[in-house]
């Protein structure tokens, strides 16, 4: 076992807070879902960073909000707005990795909310629409399920 992985293990177990895949399968490098974005704006069409006044948990995760209106719309239906893919880059799922985003570049298809990354150069919510947004949402979802299958192992 890693030193940082020990450590986490010491706290968790101090602080009497479980250790769980579901850490593995969701993006919060800094602490909450979509780098802290207002996961509500995107259906509005922005993306717009959350405030700390405004933010809820929900199953285990953090959610930051760019006004009490929002955080509220969130809390009645959460299930509507969670990103897909934990949250990692939909493109990066669909080729079988899973990579942070740009929390600026989102797409929301069929009703639900997708991020990317930029990396490179290269533009993956551009390269996802070029593609063909269902076959590689098809790839994903497959590749989704096996990610998921075997953090759960």
């Amino acid at each position: 076992m890693k030193t940082t992985q020990l450590i986490a293990v010491v706290c968790c177990f101090l602080v009497g807070m479980p250790l769980s895949a579901q850490d593995e399968l969701v993006n919060t490098d800094d602490g909450y879902a979509a780098e802290g974005y207002d996961v509500v704006a995107y259906f509005e069409g922005e993306a717009e960073k959350g405030k700390n006044d405004y933010s809820v948990t929900h199953d285990g995760v953090s959610y930051r909000f760019a006004s009490k209106e929002r955080m509220m719309t969130f809390k009645k239906e959460p299930k509507k707005y969670i990103p897909q893919y934990g949250g990692f880059c939909a493109y990066a799922i669909a080729e079988g990795k899973k990579v942070g985003i740009n929390p600026k570049r989102f797409k929301i298809q069929d009703g639900k909310l997708y991020l990317f990354y930029d990396s490179w150069g290269a533009n993956t919510l551009k390269k996802w629409n070029e593609e063909g947004p269902e076959v590689l949402q098809q790839k994903a979802d497959k590749n989704w399920k096996e990610i998921t299958r075997k953090q759960k192992m």
